[in-house]
């Protein structure tokens, strides 16, 4: 018989309680309003995420990346494991008590990736980070953004939805470097937002990494050269991101 999950700590969020669960020795789970938002047993999207944005950037020495959403560390983790020792890493992470738990008792999971001194963690929505990076000195603009977040593109998302509508992805093309990545976890094939990479100027591929069971969709994407004439977007609505299921 299965053993009972136990509750490691919680937290009260805008969204319902937060909550870090275990069973066993090795079993972990992050619930959000008892909805499972992430376990330590199922992060091959994680690791894929990152391996291919990683790849498509793999002649920097010194990028400087962007994660959208800790979780559990493993999407950090598989990018540190795949940078080398001169990029520098910024996590966004709406809950400060997700990073807790990623420096204390899920630490040994990504082997302390939070500690890594390549890795700062800022206490914010990803959509705000990519804002000011874009209204920014070139300094301040990513070699790639990584979104791993568990409400990614759907066909029901408003053309200005703060992560992946229209005036949003304006935003993050503007907020990466010449040849940038941006690379975004989806539950299932979008054909609209597709679309909308189109017509913001991203070319792109989708993955749908490992085999057997559900296989989510990894889109990786880069920027083209800028439209003659076409007219900026106004700044999509400020809303909250999410790590991903």
């Amino acid at each position: 018989m299965a053993k009972p999950w136990q509750v490691l700590d919680n937290a009260d969020t805008e969204e319902g309680r937060l909550e870090l669960r275990q069973r066993g020795e090795k079993d972990f789970l992050i619930t959000i309003d008892n909805r499972v938002l992430m376990t330590s047993t199922a992060n091959r999207s994680e690791q894929s995420l990152s391996e291919l944005a990683c790849r498509a950037m793999r002649n920097q020495t010194d990028p400087r990346v962007l994660i959208g959403g800790l979780g559990m560390g493993y999407t950090l983790k598989a990018a540190l494991d795949h940078l080398p020792a001169g990029a520098r890493v910024v996590v966004a992470e709406l809950n400060p008590v997700v990073l807790q738990w990623c420096s204390g008792p899920i630490a040994h999971l990504t082997d302390g990736a939070v500690n890594d001194p390549r890795v700062t963690v800022e206490i914010a929505d990803v959509a705000t980070l990519i804002t000011a990076a874009a209204m920014g000195s070139d300094a301040g603009r990513f070699d790639a953004i990584i979104l791993d977040l568990y409400e990614g593109p759907h066909q029901e998302a408003a053309e200005y939805d703060h992560l992946y509508g229209d005036a949003a992805l304006e935003l993050s093309g503007s907020a990466l470097r010449p040849g940038g990545v941006f690379a975004i976890w989806s539950e299932d094939p979008d054909k609209t937002f597709e679309r909308r990479l189109s017509d913001a100027r991203f070319s792109f591929t989708k993955e749908r990494p490992g085999r057997g069971g559900r296989r989510h969709v990894v889109y990786i994407a880069k920027r083209g050269a800028p439209g003659a004439g076409r007219k900026p977007l106004p700044s999509p609505p400020n809303r909250r991101d999410r790590k991903k299921s």
